[in-house]
Order: C-alpha cells, then structure tokens, then sequence
C-alpha cells in the first residue's frame, strides 16, 4: 500500500521556490521507494493563475508535487519514464485523499502541459 514515510518540511526561498529541510520519503505501489533528498529545490504544482482553475487545483498536493517534481527533473532511477511520474503522481495524491476529480485535473494537466519540463528542469 502507498504510503509517504516521512513528512513535508520546507523553507520559501527568496525567488519564491521552496527548498525541503528533510528528505521526502514516499513507497509507491508502482516504483518502490522514492527518497526526494535534503535541499532538494521545488515549485510545488506549476498550476496556471487563471481564477477559476487555480480555485479547483492550485495550492494543494504538495507532497505529490515534490515527489512529480523528483521524477521529472531527475528521476528515482533511470529508466522512469514521464508517463510512469506522472502516474505516481496520481497515486501520491490518492494516498492524501485529494478528490478523484480533481486528481484527474492535475494529472490530466501534466500530462498535456508537462512534455516541456520533463527531465529538463534544473535543481
């Protein structure tokens, strides 16, 4: 069964990023466990700040967005691919009981706008 490990600890950076203060550990189903480590730099969800989509979907699943985040800029291990991230971040949500509907819009929003940034972020 997933699960997260350990909790979210972060610091708001002055470029307005956040920096986590302790690993973020999550078993996942799909992968295994996942160690987000120390320091690691994140933007939590890149949710657009149109009114009506950031009110649905902004300013939630930050656990799930550190893990998409990991899997996207350097992945766990090397062979994960984007749909298999952005899988996991479905299931990161699940286990923090985000609605269904809208774990469908995150995913359906990364799976769409995400091509760009997967694997070619910088920490």
């Amino acid at each position: 069964m997933a699960k997260y490990m350990t909790e979210l600890k972060t610091e708001i950076l002055k470029d307005g990023r956040w920096k986590l203060l302790d690993s973020l550990i999550y078993l996942s189903d799909i992968l295994g466990e996942i160690i987000v480590p120390q320091n690691f730099i994140t933007d939590f969800a890149s949710v657009p700040r149109i009114p009506v989509i950031y009110a649905m979907v902004g300013n939630c699943s930050h656990r799930a967005a550190v893990i998409h985040d990991y899997l996207y800029r350097i992945g766990a291990k090397p062979d994960v691919i984007r749909k298999v991230a952005d899988n996991i971040f479905d299931e990161a949500m699940g286990v923090k009981n985000v609605p269904r509907w809208r774990r469908w819009m995150m995913w359906a929003g990364v799976r769409i706008g995400g091509q760009g940034s997967y694997k070619k972020l910088k920490i």
